[in-house]
């Protein structure tokens, strides 16, 4: 939960929540709700189901985990059965599991409720031990509960309460037809929350058919950046991102910054390249196992690491106060990824920024961006000091693919069904080059993939040109 407080909102006492949380939430430091927080409560409290739009970094966690901890305290409750929960939070990723987990922990920490956290890519054992034991609270991604759902080792149909937390990336994910089986065991009479960064059509389409008669709450208007958040762009070729991101950290001497890559492969050369250039680095995807994924997030928050790669799913979930800096080290495809990974800085009512090195065959990309968000995106000349080296780092593999006329590719993940937290895109590795002598939309010679050695020279100065401009907006 954030400590960003509201000018006329309520405090928590005023909520209505049980003695034992509001003692919780006073242990951690808060006192008052944030935005989301003042508006979701009441709505879980009053018992019908509820729409609510909120984007990282909200505190909209503990907007539902408060509420939930409640009702499931001062209700009565049938005899308990082992594997049998009260309520079911579906989240789209690992690091979201553990960090809804540990928010009904710390704030339920007076209450006798129990919880636990199910996820894929560790050892199922210890999750089928804690099943043979009472369980309230079950937060889990979609994929690993199917797993125990056909071994029988789960028993939905005590569900009260239903949580479905970044209902937006799991349909990005492809997990809508794991949800659907999933909506398929749980009760009909329910009380059913879902959660989203946007609401856009197909979140709609999809309350609509989960939710009855919901209240609905927005905090956040549609599909903006957060305003506070300083965005500047460096127009750079691909072949020099690694050298210049190195430059970049060290010439402003950043010690927390989240950088995000379009492909798995990528994160692991970057951070590779970084800790060759002498800066502590460690990657973030859907490959590393969770000790190593728990393992490098831990050492970027307390600064034994000074940067963390991530691809755009891996990093949902990751809640880092007041983290000051993120690196687009190559744009998203889709527009609104973008969005979600700047909100990751300022938080808390913090200033942050978010830069964002772009690549020419990358402007279509730009445009869709700054269209979405309203707003243009400063392009600032590179720093003095940064020569190109004399070998460019010809990362064929890494150029992003080129989109059809000029828009934006598919949702990442979409159609990966449970594996759609294997890729960081969802098509780069299918994108195939130009035919032959063909010129390309971007208007540089050669497909994408093909070697700068093979396009024609520039002198370095035409390199890095960018439009001047103030950083102020």
């Amino acid at each position: 939960m954030t400590t960003e407080t509201t000018l006329a909102g309520p405090a928590f006492v005023e909520l209505g929540l049980a003695e034992p949380i509001l003692r919780a939430i006073a242990d951690a430091g808060y006192t008052t709700p944030t935005p989301i927080q003042a508006q979701a409560i009441p709505q879980v409290l009053a018992g019908g189901d509820l729409l609510a739009a909120a984007q990282t970094g909200t505190g909209k966690t503990a907007g539902f985990t408060l509420p939930i901890l409640h009702h499931l305290s001062t209700r009565a409750a049938a005899a308990p059965k082992p594997g049998r929960p009260r309520c079911l939070i579906l989240v789209p990723t690992r690091e979201l599991a553990a960090q809804v987990e540990e928010s009904v922990k710390t704030y339920g920490k007076y209450l006798s409720l129990t919880s636990m956290v199910m996820f894929g890519g560790v050892n199922i054992n210890p999750q089928l031990k804690a099943l043979r034991s009472r369980v309230d609270i079950l937060v889990a991604t979609p994929g690993r509960l199917l797993d125990h759902m056909g071994q029988r080792t789960v028993d939905l149909s005590g569900i009260e309460i239903l949580v479905l937390d970044e209902a937006d990336r799991m349909l990005d994910m492809g997990f809508i037809r794991d949800i659907k089986k999933v909506l398929a065991v749980v009760p009909k009479q329910r009380q059913t929350l879902l959660f989203s960064a946007t609401f856009s059509d197909e979140i709609r389409t999809l309350a609509n058919g989960l939710l009855n008669n919901p209240k609905s709450v927005e905090v956040a208007r549609r599909n903006t950046a957060v305003e506070i958040i300083e965005q500047s762009m460096h127009r750079v070729p691909q072949a020099h991102k690694r050298d210049l991101l190195a430059h970049l950290i060290k010439h402003h001497d950043w010690q927390q910054v989240l950088v995000f890559t379009r492909t798995k492969h990528g994160a692991n050369k970057l951070a590779e390249k970084l800790v060759k250039d002498g800066i502590g680095a460690a990657a973030i995807h859907g490959n590393k196992s969770q000790s190593a994924r728990t393992k490098a997030l831990a050492s970027f928050k307390d600064g034994s690491v000074r940067v963390l790669v991530a691809t755009d799913i891996a990093a949902r979930g990751i809640d880092i106060d007041q983290l000051p800096q993120v690196v687009n080290f190559e744009l998203p495809n889709v527009a609104e990824d973008y969005v979600h990974r700047i909100g990751r800085t300022g938080r808390a009512g913090a200033t942050g920024s978010a830069l964002s090195l772009v690549d020419d065959e990358e402007m279509s990309y730009l445009r869709d961006i700054e269209k979405l968000i309203k707003r243009s995106i400063v392009r600032v000349e590179i720093e003095p000091g940064f020569v190109p080296p004399a070998k460019a780092d010809l990362m064929s593999e890494e150029r992003p693919p080129r989109p059809p006329q000029g828009r934006g590719g598919p949702r990442q993940g979409q159609g990966a069904g449970r594996g759609g937290n294997s890729s960081g895109s969802g098509r780069s590795s299918s994108a195939k080059p130009a035919s032959a002598g063909a010129k390309p939309a971007g208007g540089r010679s050669g497909a994408p993939g093909q070697s700068t050695q093979a396009r024609k020279p520039r002198p370095p100065a035409a390199l890095f040109a960018g439009k001047p401009g103030s950083r102020g907006h």
